[in-house]
Formats: structure tokens, C-alpha cells, sequence
């Protein structure tokens, strides 16, 4: 609602407050959230937990606007529009996809970004010590932890004869998890057979072309595919398809196995480095942080259901079993 609307609507009873109060509420600076995936409960608790680590507490003392592409990359510049036309304070986002699309969007208003691959790659920043501009954030290390997936799969299911690599060849974010599949694959002698899927329906034919017990699948990090978390973990289900993910909310929705980032513990550490922006912190002046917390999440009664044996070797290097 435009500035004058909402005047003109609620006027009447804006004159009746308290002249401190309306002072607050001008005060309390306003976040930007933005990400490329669908809205998860989850991401947005271990967010706030970050900003109330320095003390902002949301509807207390600071706002935030949320804004969840669900997937969909097109979603995202006016999303970035409507909240520079709000002014916020510091924009936060979710994925490389939704940096580039703020860095696009504002060369003025501080960003912050939770990058799942090298942000310097992509020109999010200029370099990890000295990011310069507007922009800094959080690297993931998603692709560079793509050959451990592979090895892991591998081992879950040493007699597969192909691995399938599922990805959105739309995303910007796919071709440095493919060039290291190839570079992993070519190491180790295994057969890669990429498939691409750029929306849900493209998800499901997907499935239609794997073979059981000859197919594993390997589903590599994209925002599409966590909006589509429930329908790819119950298509790896009814097809009988031994499927590994990037992050744990895959095998506690019933995937097979996951290896990656703790994103809960990124999207805390992005509330903690948005709070220093709100505390005057300048985006050029804060290193880019990398990941140090990851997790391998096995899901014990998936394993059973699809006949497989998970040795004890691999269970004890699980940071959690699913039963």
C-alpha cells in the first residue's frame, strides 16, 4: 500500500497516537529477507536466533520483510523492488541466485548473502578478505563437497552401475556443481548421467527414466529442488531410486541420505552478520565467513524399505541416524 493510501485510510486514528510512540516505531529499522526457495519455518527461527544473539529481537526492536521465490527466479526482482521502495535497512538473502538478483537491484542498500558456492565466482564480492561494495555474507561450500556425495552414494550402493545427477540447468548455480561431478566422476571411474529438471513436472518424468537397482541419484543443491523437497523425496520412494541430498531436511522428510552444510547453523550465522550491518558494521569492511559445521544424516528406515544394508562403518561416521 502506497504511503499516501495508507495515510489517507488511517489518519484519522494515527493522530491519535501518543506522539513517543510513533517515534519508536520510525526507529525501528526494517530487514530485507529474500531467498530463492520456498518459505521454511525452520530457517527463519535459526535467522532470528542470529539477530537475537546481538540483541534485535524481531517486533521489538527490529522489523523484517519476507520474501520466498519459491523456485521460481522471476519472482525475485520485484520482490527486491517493493523492499528498497520500503527502505529497509540491510537486505539478507538466501542462495547465490537471490545475491546476484540484490547486487542487480542496489548498489546503496548493504546486502548480505548465504552462498552455497564460491560468491567470488559469481562477482557477489570481490574477493573473500576484502569484499569492496555493498555485499558480504556466508559461503556454504556446496559444490566443493559435490565428490563427497559421490563417494558416499557410492559406498551406500557399491554396486551401482550409473549415478544420475539431477540439476537446473537454469540456475547459475548448477555449473560449478556439474564441472566438479565430471572432474569427481572422472577420478573415481564412475558414470555420470546428467539429468535436467526445471520445474515440478520435469522433476517427475525425471524419475520415469532411472532403473532400478541399476540407478542411484544424486541431487544437487538448487532452490527449485528444496521448494520441491516433499514431492522428490516421494518420487525417490515410489520408484525405489537410492537418492542422496545436500542438506539434512531431505532425510528428516524421508530421503534416503544427505551430506553438506548445517544450514541451520548458516541461516544463525546470517542473523548474526546482518545484526552487525544494523549496528553499523560496512559490508566492504567484513570478510566473507565459510562453513565449518557439516552433517551426514542417515536415514535408517529408508535404507531398510530399499533393501539396503548400511555398514557399521558408515553409521558411525553419521552425525545422526533417522529411525
Amino acid at each position: 500500500m502506497r504511503r499516501r493510501e495508507f495515510i489517507g485510510l488511517f489518519g484519522g486514528a494515527a493522530a491519535a497516537w501518543p506522539l513517543m510512540a510513533r517515534a519508536q516505531q520510525s526507529a525501528i529499522p526494517v530487514i530485507g529477507f529474500v531467498s530463492s526457495a520456498a518459505a521454511d519455518p525452520s530457517y527463519i527461527t535459526a535467522f532470528q536466533q542470529g539477530l537475537a544473539e546481538s540483541s534485535y529481537v524481531e517486533g521489538r526492536n527490529v522489523a523484517i520483510e519476507y520474501r520466498w521465490a519459491d523456485g521460481n527466479f522471476e519472482r525475485l526482482p520485484s520482490s527486491l523492488a517493493d523492499l528498497i521502495n520500503r527502505r529497509v535497512a540491510v537486505i539478507a538473502v538466501g542462495g547465490v541466485t537471490s545475491g546476484l538478483a540484490a547486487k542487480a537491484a542496489t548498489a546503496t542498500i548493504p546486502i548480505v548473502f548465504l552462498a552455497a558456492d564460491d560468491p567470488v565466482k559469481f562477482g557477489l564480492v570481490a574477493s573473500l578478505n576484502r569484499p569492496g561494495g555493498n555485499a558480504t555474507g556466508l559461503n556454504l561450500l556446496t559444490s566443493e563437497l559435490t565428490t563427497k556425495r559421490l563417494e558416499l552414494i557410492r559406498e551406500l550402493v557399491p554396486n551401482v552401475s550409473t549415478v544420475a545427477v539431477l540439476i537446473n540447468q537454469l540456475s547459475p548455480e548448477s555449473e560449478p556443481q556439474l564441472k566438479e561431478l565430471e572432474r569427481a566422476a572422472r577420478s573415481v571411474g564412475q558414470e555420470l548421467r546428467f539429468i535436467n529438471a526445471s520445474n515440478g513436472r520435469e522433476i517427475e518424468a525425471a524419475f520415469a527414466t532411472l532403473a532400478k537397482p541399476r540407478d542411484a541419484l544424486l541431487v544437487t543443491n538448487d532452490p527449485l529442488f528444496s521448494a520441491r523437497r516433499d514431492q522428490l523425496v516421494a518420487l525417490a520412494a515410489s520408484h525405489g531410486i537410492p537418492t542422496i541430498y545436500d542438506r539434512r531436511a531431505y532425510a528428516a522428510a524421508g530421503g534416503l541420505i544427505s551430506y553438506g552444510t548445517n544450514y541451520l547453523d548458516g541461516y544463525r550465522r546470517l542473523g548474526i552478520y546482518t545484526a552487525r550491518i544494523l549496528d553499523g558494521a560496512r559490508p566492504a569492511d567484513l570478510p566473507v565467513e565459510q562453513s565449518t559445521k557439516f552433517e551426514l544424516v542417515i536415514n535408517i528406515t529408508t535404507a531398510k524399505s530399499l533393501g539396503l544394508a548400511v555398514h557399521d562403518k558408515l553409521l558411525a561416521l553419521a552425525d545422526e541416524v533417522i529411525e
